[in-house]
């Protein structure tokens, strides 16, 4: 069944949940996959389309709708989410096809021009129904590097916040995107003052990085969604490897795929959705 973020961190199905995942969809296969364990957990899910996934498809369009249907025919809530998009027409485009929500990123640019965009883009969001999560404190990774000094301040953020009327805020908190090995660890002490200082949900981005019960204890100090990438890439691409040079017909190898892509989406929401003490 087709549902938005903010249903399910703000109220609705499955807004009691400590946090929600979002899983990032590449091809279909993957979206087939993230909806299948969502399935088999039980939980709600969000499909996340990237910026960079729609460069690689070369429209929104054809690998939206297709997700838009299995959110559609799903048996649990799925939402639609376009992740890191750079293109303030992309996140009003992503609205128009469907998307419940979408992160602008604007994270690289100064402080006060961060703002400026963010806010004009979210309330152009909010016009059309959309809501909005925006990056401050830039997280590494998006390089290949780890850069694990790299942290969002909680009476930036707070003030980030209240100029831009954003929906949620992605923080940087010791975490990296694209580490293929797990041993991050998010600063929870942070994370806690950052919940404590920010009205909206926080989002951990990198977590692919992070052990399950390195991201278990970040729910319980505050996360409310956690973004995975990495490490559905990772059993994608090790199940299709292992599975290719059988034939002509690939889908026994995509077929292997999908299944390890929604073996990890079911073991992760289990991890972030399991009930925790609060450090708050």
């Amino acid at each position: 069944m087709l549902t938005t973020a903010s249903r399910l961190l703000g109220g609705g199905a499955g807004g009691s949940l400590p946090a929600i995942g979002a899983f990032n969809v590449i091809t279909l296969e993957y979206a087939e996959g993230i909806v299948l364990g969502a399935e088999r957990a039980g939980l709600p899910v969000l499909l996340s389309v990237s910026h960079n996934a729609v460069r690689f498809h070369g429209a929104l369009a054809p690998i939206a709708r297709g997700s838009l249907a299995l959110a559609e025919a799903a048996s649990v809530p799925v939402g639609l989410h376009l992740d890191h998009c750079e293109d303030a027409a992309l996140v009003l485009e992503a609205a128009r096809l469907g998307f419940g929500s979408a992160m602008f990123d604007a994270s690289t640019l100064p402080f006060e021009q961060n703002v400026a965009e963010t806010a004009d883009v979210t309330a152009r969001g909010h016009e059309l129904g959309i809501w909005v999560e925006a990056e401050l404190g830039e997280i590494g990774g998006k390089d290949g590097a780890h850069a694990p000094g790299v942290r969002t301040d909680p009476r930036e953020a707070a003030d980030f916040v209240a100029a831009t009327g954003v929906d949620a805020l992605a923080v940087a908190v010791g975490t990296s995107h694209a580490m293929t090995h797990r041993t991050a660890h998010p600063d929870l002490d942070l994370i806690a003052r950052l919940a404590h200082a920010v009205p909206v949900p926080l989002v951990l981005h990198g977590s692919s990085g992070v052990a399950d019960d390195g991201l278990r204890a970040a729910v319980g100090a505050g996360i409310r969604k956690v973004n995975v990438g990495t490490q559905l890439s990772i059993a994608y691409t090790d199940a299709l490897t292992a599975g290719l040079g059988g034939g002509p017909d690939p889908r026994k190898a995509l077929t292997s795929a999908r299944e390890a892509v929604a073996a990890s989406v079911e073991r992760l929401l289990h991890a972030i959705s399991a009930p925790v003490p609060s450090l708050t």
